[in-house]
């Protein structure tokens, strides 16, 4: 068995497990205000205590949950539903214009900072949940149709491809039926890889009040209220910040896990 699949297989099942569960219960209910019971240390009435407040800080954790990896996977969602055929695409027709179009478009969308473009689009279309997925998205694309092209190029010289295109299958067919599903093990742990970048952006957005909007619960702007507690009450910072670091550390884990399993190559060198 391996050790990073199993750690990052379960971190990030906690992460999913708190966010489904939060769709029907939390302790108390994450957007209730009780000021006479403002930042309380953990204990066995509030277990993670309370914030500045009296809003219980393990109900908007289990809360927040949902909303980063709502934001997270979503922007994965776009990024592989709309750059995977367009590398499917390009590779299909190599130094083709369509190629040369995708090529430099991916330049230039690299070549601006992620997190400081998608502050733009968000702060230019307004601070929602929604906004922040369409920017996080709008950048996964990119990384998809990259990845899916330089997987799709060395799988168009081999002969089974060749025979393929013999007996007169047309090249989005090939793409379909032959090379994609060679390359999903690879999207597949991009994904991965993606939707912890995705939680980071998300947390960052909403630590800056672009994100998830109140009474919506956010990882990162529980960071942003706690910022000005960290002395007094260090748990309302902490927990939060718990939750942003083993939910990234369990994806990328995952990713790790789940490349050297589905890579042939690794796996009879770790079997």
């Amino acid at each position: 068995m391996r050790p990073a699949l199993l750690i990052g297989a379960g971190l990030s099942g906690l992460a999913v497990a708190a966010a489904a569960l939060s769709l029907v219960w939390t302790p108390w209910d994450p957007a209730a205000l009780a000021i006479g019971a403002r930042l309380q240390p953990p204990s066995t009435t509030h277990w993670m205590g309370t914030d500045h407040f009296g809003r219980d800080i393990l109900s908007m954790l289990m809360a927040g949950a949902r909303s980063s990896l709502a934001v997270a996977l979503a922007a994965v969602a776009i990024g592989a539903g709309i750059g995977t055929p367009l590398g499917l695409a390009a590779a299909a027709s190599r130094g083709s214009l369509l190629d040369a179009t995708l090529a430099r478009l991916n330049d230039l969308i690299f070549a601006f900072p992620a997190l400081v473009t998608a502050i733009l689009i968000t702060a230019t279309l307004g601070p929602s949940a929604l906004n922040a997925t369409l920017a996080i998205g709008l950048f996964n694309i990119p990384v998809f149709a990259r990845t899916a092209r330089g997987a799709a190029l060395s799988l168009w010289t081999l002969d089974y491809i060749r025979a393929a295109r013999v007996a007169g299958k047309g090249r989005a067919r090939i793409s379909a039926e032959h090379v994609l599903p060679n390359i999903a093990s690879l999207l597949i742990v991009q994904a991965t890889i993606q939707a912890s970048l995705g939680i980071l952006a998300e947390a960052g957005l909403s630590y800056v009040g672009l994100g998830a909007q109140p009474p919506t619960a956010s990882w990162g702007r529980m960071l942003a209220e706690a910022q000005t507690m960290v002395a007094i009450a260090p748990h309302v910072a902490l927990f939060p910040g718990l939750a942003i670091v083993l939910t990234v550390l369990g994806l990328n884990l995952l990713g790790d896990g789940l490349r050297d399993a589905l890579d042939p190559r690794l796996r009879g060198r770790l079997t």
